[in-house]
């Protein structure tokens, strides 16, 4: 008698192999997963995180008092989570305006100051534009505009002198001859041209 012929499947080793190409593949999806998802998280708390520091610096904006030069530093919530912010208020090279420097992180993250912060917005805070009795008119700190109006022509701005704008001269007057009555250059453009008035009779006689 003939034996039957072996059957066909899959042996040991290469069941093995089959896991182990599996398990590689599966490996690498849930990093990518893993990985996609922190960074999502990340920039959620980093959008978050700006809202809070531009609603300070919108805070201090609109209370209208200028902040004291320093730093401080608070808790607040917002979003559901709780957030760490510091504000540092630095004066700068112009008079009456300071640079504000807002740094926030959760609350739940515990680091030193200068470290693991998840934003930093900065604005600026002056009286450089300040209200007057008329709008017409703004305020520009120090520089003051004065005595404009119908009564003085010529302003002074900023503590400069008066300064006066004349055309040059020769230029369109009556002893230039540009543009002068007597040239008939400039003074006649638009206007109908000069009629010829004819010959008195004598004169056709004599030629």
């Amino acid at each position: 008698m003939k034996r039957g012929a072996p059957a066909a499947g899959f042996t040991l080793i290469e069941v093995l192999v089959a896991l182990v190409i599996v398990a590689v593949g599966m490996a690498a999806v849930m990093s990518t997963i893993t990985s996609s998802a922190s960074t999502l998280s990340f920039l959620r708390d980093e959008t978050f995180a700006q809202w809070v520091a531009l609603n300070k610096i919108a805070t201090i904006r609109l209370s209208g008092q200028q902040p004291a030069v320093g730093t401080t530093t608070g808790d607040l919530d917002y979003a559901g989570r709780s957030w760490h912010w510091r504000q540092e208020v630095a004066a700068t090279e112009v008079q009456g305006i300071v640079r504000i420097d807002v740094k926030v992180r959760p609350k739940e993250v515990v680091a030193g100051d200068d470290a693991a912060w998840t934003t930093t917005v900065s604005g600026i805070y002056g009286n450089a534009l300040a209200t007057r009795a008329d709008p017409a008119i703004p305020s520009w700190g120090a520089q003051n505009a004065q005595n404009i109006g119908p009564q003085n022509p010529n302003p002074t701005i900023g503590g400069a002198t008066n300064m006066q704008i004349t055309p040059p001269s020769g230029l369109g007057s009556d002893d230039s001859g540009f543009g002068s009555p007597d040239t008939g250059l400039g003074s006649s453009l638009g206007s109908p041209p000069p009629q010829q008035q004819p010959p008195p009779p004598g004169a056709q006689q004599q030629q």
